[in-house]
């Protein structure tokens, strides 16, 4: 069956994570509505309630805190044919102490919450999906922490290089810096270096 070519990147990573048949797939599309977005256009403040899941079919979703001090966090990125949003406030439905923001021009897949959490509950392949996502995203995240602690700027720099090789190319140096726990300019001193 054809889908809509908007569809082509969550169908392939649909049918990449489990056997899943046309019939299904249409019904999933069908929560989906497609949206563009500018550059730095913010999703998601910080304090409201998440109540969307985006999927990236071209674009970047960058996820950030901002401290009193008006300095910026990067906790996460994500890229195109993945899914990105503030998910414990998803989850749990308080507000999230975090921004969403799209950081280049986009076009993101955006599936509401309920909508979401009914696809988990009525298709297992959705399920095992999200399982995953939660499992992965929990030792990614244990990682970063455990792996960053130990490094100095340079083994920090290498080992995104080798996580996210693409990372460095689309993401200003401010924010990498800021995702990384190093200042800009030992950042830009890295990678002249590199």
């Amino acid at each position: 069956m054809q889908f809509h070519s908007m569809f082509n990147l969550l169908e392939k990573y649909l049918r990449e994570r489990d056997n899943i048949d046309d019939e299904k797939l249409q019904y999933i599309f069908k929560h989906f509505k497609r949206i563009k977005t500018k550059r730095n256009q913010i999703l998601l403040n910080y304090d409201e309630v998440c109540m969307h899941n985006y999927f990236i079919n071209k674009g970047c979703l960058r996820i950030f805190t901002v401290n009193n001090a008006g300095i910026e966090s990067s906790r996460n990125f994500f890229f195109e044919g993945s899914f990105g949003t503030a998910l414990p406030s998803l989850i749990d439905q308080k507000p999230a102490n975090e921004y969403v923001q799209t950081i280049e021009p986009s076009e993101l897949l955006v599936i509401s919450k309920d909508d979401y959490f009914k696809l988990i509950e009525e298709i297992p392949a959705c399920r095992k999906i999200y399982r995953e996502k939660i499992e992965l995203g929990y030792i990614y995240a244990q990682q970063r922490i455990y792996t960053f602690q130990g490094m100095d700027a340079l083994e920090k720099v290498k080992w995104l290089m080798n996580h996210q090789p693409t990372f460095l190319l689309r993401v200003s140096n401010k924010m990498a810096a800021s995702y990384l726990g190093i200042s800009p300019s030992t950042l830009s001193r890295i990678k002249t270096k590199l």
